[in-house]
């Protein structure tokens, strides 16, 4: 597990939260935060989140596809290395709430949750870590380590963008 502050460069940074956090760019809400397979552990009247999905089985899927350029270079992956990536908002609740164990995909590639606002959520793992949303805070991990993400109690929302990707270069010409 890595976590990485400062992930990107500020102004690079402050341009893409600006972008997401704007008025104009589109959200979906998705009523769930995780499968119900996966057994959330948090209450089912909690268990929703606004979404908004770039890529869905390695097919791009949004019209802001420009906007990952950023952060697909820092992590020096190709947008064909992408398997799923998607933003993820939960807004503001009267305590935490820890929606519960999964992984994201059941490949063996990478999961990276990159963290656009601070608060006091947070991304918690399975054997006890606890990594902080932190704005311009990165964390990457391999998939297959179960973790949940929370809500916030301190700001309007929590935002963070979830990706999972292959981290070698494919060759899509061999």
């Amino acid at each position: 597990m890595e976590v990485i502050d400062n992930f990107l460069d500020e102004k690079v940074f402050l341009d893409f939260k600006n972008k997401i956090f704007s008025e104009e760019f589109p959200w979906y809400w998705c009523d769930n935060t995780i499968d119900k397979k996966d057994n959330p552990t948090c209450n089912e009247l909690d268990n929703y989140q606004l979404i908004h999905n770039f890529y869905y089985y390695n097919m791009p899927v949004s019209d802001n596809m420009e906007l990952l350029n950023p952060v697909l270079d820092r992590l020096s992956i190709m947008p064909w290395n992408c398997i799923k990536v998607k933003l993820n908002a939960t807004t503001r609740t009267q305590k935490i709430v820890e929606h519960g164990f999964h992984i994201d995909v059941l490949l063996n590639v990478k999961t990276a949750v990159f963290y656009l606002n601070t608060n006091d959520g947070y991304t918690l793992f399975e054997d006890g870590t606890k990594v902080d949303s932190v704005e311009n805070r990165i964390v990457i991990f391999d998939s297959n380590i179960r973790h949940t993400g929370t809500t916030c109690t301190d700001q309007k929302k929590r935002v963070v963008l979830n990706l999972n990707y292959y981290p070698q270069p494919l060759d899509i010409f061999d």
